[in-house]
């Protein structure tokens, strides 16, 4: 086997996520594909590059020797392939928007098309927050639409300017004829006993936030299925096979319910970052502006989450729900 760069690149992930299983998500591969592949390059180098111990994957000195020069290629190539964009002709500036698939990325891409269109705005999905942050520190996105879990926030690289856009509350998805259908909203601890379906590790802190509610809560959830697409997610909640920690912004209907948490023991939050020496730096405040619009706007076609946004104290209802009449109106919505 003939080392390439992406295997260099996947040394310097397991190197950077600190274990295999969440390099595979930042990566989105699978373990044991993962777990393969990184036998492979070992035995093409000729000896181990990580050892395991209790505080996940370290690198050996052959490790170390071959990620400061892995970084070292990276870097080189990577400016090779930036460089070489900049001598191409172009008629139209090409802006690069990344994001969490979900309400903000594609509201904030089509927004600033609008905005610019004299640019040509190209939108990059991904599942991992980390590997967002990754690709505007190499200068692969300009600007991204992510989300953290408070007590499991992001540390934001001096290079790149982070605003929230939104902060929502976790609910929980469970079938219309489930045993606590009727109620208002659930206490996390009468869902102790129920068999849950969770999305993967994302790298910015789930579903360690939503481990850490349910430990406070008084139990250790029993998670039978581990699934990163929401559409196999909706059908077991349908099927009354599992409940699932969902968005507030989460669609209700055949045959699922959408339910508000007591007490929101689980929240995240939306950011928008920016590369502070990147083309889009000068107009952050239109594309928050921008992002908030797009968060507001999905927001205002969820009765769920509007009723809950009801139900919230005088000035945070006041301040959420004029955020949700502007996007309903087309109107813009400014601070949060």
């Amino acid at each position: 086997m003939d080392l390439e760069l992406r295997h260099l690149r996947t040394l310097c992930v397991i190197a950077d996520a600190g274990s295999v299983t969440k390099a595979a998500t930042i990566l989105g591969v699978s373990q044991p594909a993962l777990t393969a592949q990184l036998q492979r390059v070992e035995r093409e180098l000729g000896g181990r590059v990580f050892v395991r111990d209790r505080s996940g994957m370290n690198p050996t000195p052959l490790g170390q020797y071959i990620l400061t020069r892995a970084h070292g290629i990276l870097l080189a190539m990577e400016e090779l392939r930036r460089n070489a964009a900049r001598q191409l002709p172009s008629e139209k500036a090409i802006i690069r928007v990344g994001g969490i698939a979900g309400p903000v990325s594609v509201g904030l891409a089509d927004r600033l098309s609008d905005e610019l269109p004299n640019a040509e705005v190209r939108l990059q999905t991904e599942y991992s927050p980390r590997l967002l942050w990754d690709l505007m520190l190499a200068d692969r996105l300009d600007a991204a639409a992510i989300v953290d879990y408070p007590g499991f926030s992001l540390r934001m690289p001096a290079t790149l300017m982070a605003e929230t856009i939104a902060v929502e509350p976790v609910f929980v998805a469970m079938c219309e004829q489930h045993r606590l259908a009727d109620r208002d909203e659930i206490e996390l601890a009468d869902l102790a006993d129920e068999p849950w379906a969770l999305t993967p590790p994302d790298g910015a802190g789930w579903p360690d936030c939503f481990l850490t509610a349910c430990e406070q809560a008084g139990f250790t959830p029993r998670v039978l299925h581990t699934v990163s697409d929401a559409g196999p997610i909706r059908e077991m909640v349908a099927t009354r096979r599992a409940v699932s920690p969902c968005q507030a912004v989460f669609a209700a209907g055949d045959g699922v319910l959408v339910k508000p948490l007591a007490g929101d023991p689980i929240q995240m939050r939306h950011l928008l970052a920016c590369r502070r020496d990147g083309p889009l730096a000068a107009a952050f405040d239109l594309l928050l502006r921008l992002a908030r619009e797009a968060y507001w706007a999905y927001a205002a076609r969820r009765p769920q989450y509007q009723a809950w946004l009801r139900g919230q104290d005088s000035a945070g209802r006041q301040q959420a729900m004029t955020a949700v009449e502007a996007a309903g109106t087309g109107g813009r919505w400014g601070a949060h």
